[in-house]
């Protein structure tokens, strides 16, 4: 078993519960982590007997692009597309950071941290 992480993706999106949020949106930061058998494509050396670490960004890219209120709900979305299109992934994590939210103090960001397992 091995762990492949992306960290610190950053992407501009409109989640909040505030109007305002989804006119002048705001910047966000996605973490993920995936583990799944490694074993095979550390000997075969070969990109289809791993984790796609491309697909997997391109998957936050498109659920991060859909508004949501909450960022646990862009969370749960992330997490069911790994699994349900990345055969391969027993387990995954995804913390999704709303960057300076508009909370009314010196915060440097508020994250959501969700974990779902493969049954």
């Amino acid at each position: 078993m091995g762990t492949i992480k992306l960290t610190n993706i950053r992407i501009y999106a409109y989640h909040g519960c505030l109007l305002e949020e989804g006119k002048i949106g705001s910047d966000y930061r996605v973490d993920v982590a995936v583990k799944a058998d490694l074993a095979k494509s550390a000997k075969t050396d070969n990109l289809t007997d791993t984790v796609d670490y491309v697909h997997l960004n391109k998957i936050v890219k498109v659920e991060m692009a859909i508004r949501s209120k909450l960022l646990e709900e862009v969370a749960n979305r992330i997490l069911d597309r790994i699994l349900l299109e990345v055969e391969m992934v027993k387990k995954a994590t995804v913390e999704v950071s709303k960057i300076n939210p508009p909370i009314g103090g010196n915060v440097a960001m508020v994250t959501v941290k969700m974990m779902k397992e493969r049954k």
